[in-house]
């Protein structure tokens, strides 16, 4: 028997802290004379759809889109205060990594609802970042989670402790950063 490596879920009655979400791309011709054209991920399915990755919806003489494929999206409670920043930004997003496979190849890498996450992931190389726009059944997922596990932490300044000045004049010359 092999162990079970799954992740554990959530108790019944508990909102999913996993789900598919299917991810559309662009292939965008572009006028400048580094390259003809450039991949980039413009929308997001609230579910994943039973089409093959990489089927292609459309064509037009600038772009050209397709079902990238379907990607899971985990969301965790320690983040419950970033998803939070999402959904009020006035713009809720998903943040699409697509990840080169090839010459002319991608792959979904990634797609989180953490915009620090997402953030983070725009400063690698190599790697086409994009967020995009959050389905409201999405956002409705993401809410529930956020209502079930959001903890408010209350912002502590810490303060330091004030200097002694007997202690700073009890200091050899010389001896600085040498234990006593």
């Amino acid at each position: 028997m092999t162990p079970d490596t799954t992740q554990p879920t959530l108790p019944q009655g508990l909102p999913e802290d996993r789900f598919e979400v299917g991810i559309i791309v662009a292939r965008r011709k572009l006028k400048g004379p580094w390259a003809s054209h450039a991949w980039l991920p413009v929308a997001a399915l609230p579910a994943a759809p039973q089409t093959a990755p990489w089927t292609q919806l459309s064509e037009s003489e600038d772009e050209a889109t397709f079902y990238a494929g379907a990607h899971e999206v985990s969301l965790h409670i320690a983040e419950t205060a970033h998803y939070r920043d999402n959904l009020v930004s006035g713009r809720p997003s998903l943040w699409v990594t697509l990840h080169a496979t090839g010459e002319e190849t991608y792959a979904v890498a990634s797609v989180t609802a953490d915009p620090y996450e997402g953030e983070s992931m725009a400063e690698g190389i190599g790697e086409i970042v994009e967020a995009v726009p959050m389905p409201p059944e999405v956002q409705a997922k993401l809410l529930a989670f956020f209502e079930a596990f959001h903890i408010e932490r209350k912002f502590e300044k810490r303060k330091r402790d004030r200097a002694d000045p007997e202690a700073l004049a009890r200091r050899t010359p010389g001896m600085q950063g040498k234990p006593e």
